[in-house]
């Protein structure tokens, strides 16, 4: 390994290098500097309009990340979320244990087999597209695409079913309910109430189809 004297030029170089969250390899040759190479990992491309639809419908977004905390920073500040960094795999699942005791309800987005452990503590664990296998398997549900974005368009997906469900389920009682009553006092025979049944059904299921036609969370 060779090695040579960096210059306070230099040196004040790579620290600012390095407050942009960017690793600093230097090119030694002869035991002469000749070039650094600076490098960093880089947000999705939809990240900061898919961290905004998330804010939007009132999720608090917080990173958790094994690389350094200078880096993660960085990212952090680029995108306005809270950081939390140098994290081992055990301190992410205490993270996400720590939030649920706080009374939230957690969903954990990760792709690497670090992110296993919080990802099956999470209330939801979400796999990103393109991830390791592990994180797919340990995951309850899965993005794809790896859009940040389609995390948004999970959740409000996820509130329209919820929503449907309970209309189905209204609509469902409340006709039996009707008919229950309207049968025992004599207003309607028996061949309404199962025909009002089976009318039940069909409404239900066109209710339900409605979810078909959801559109993804523009991001």
């Amino acid at each position: 390994m060779e090695r040579a004297k960096l210059t306070d030029d230099q040196q004040k170089q790579i620290a600012s290098l390095n407050d942009l969250g960017k690793t600093v390899s230097v090119v030694v040759i002869d035991s002469t500097v000749a070039g650094a190479i600076a490098m960093r990992d880089e947000p999705r491309p939809d990240a900061t309009e898919g961290l905004q639809a998330l804010t939007q419908t009132g999720v608090k977004v917080v990173m958790l990340t094994g690389d350094n905390k200078r880096t993660a920073e960085a990212i952090g500040k680029q995108l306005g979320i809270e950081v939390h960094a140098e994290l081992m795999p055990e301190d992410k699942q205490k993270i996400v244990n720590k939030l649920k005791r706080s009374g939230h309800v957690v969903a954990k987005v990760g792709d690497g087999i670090n992110d296993a452990p919080a990802l099956a503590a999470a209330d939801i664990g979400i796999a990103m597209g393109g991830g390791t296998d592990v994180a797919l398997e340990t995951a309850d549900a899965a993005v794809l695409n790896g859009r940040v974005g389609d995390v948004a368009g999970m959740i409000a997906l996820s509130k329209r079913t919820m929503s449907n469900i309970r209309q189905n389920i209204t609509i469902a009682l409340g006709l039996k309910a009707v008919f229950l009553v309207t049968t025992i006092i004599g207003l309607t025979g028996l061949w309404p109430a199962i025909l009002a049944d089976t009318g039940a059904t069909v409404l239900v299921t066109i209710n339900a189809l409605r979810l078909l036609g959801a559109k993804p969370v523009a991001a």
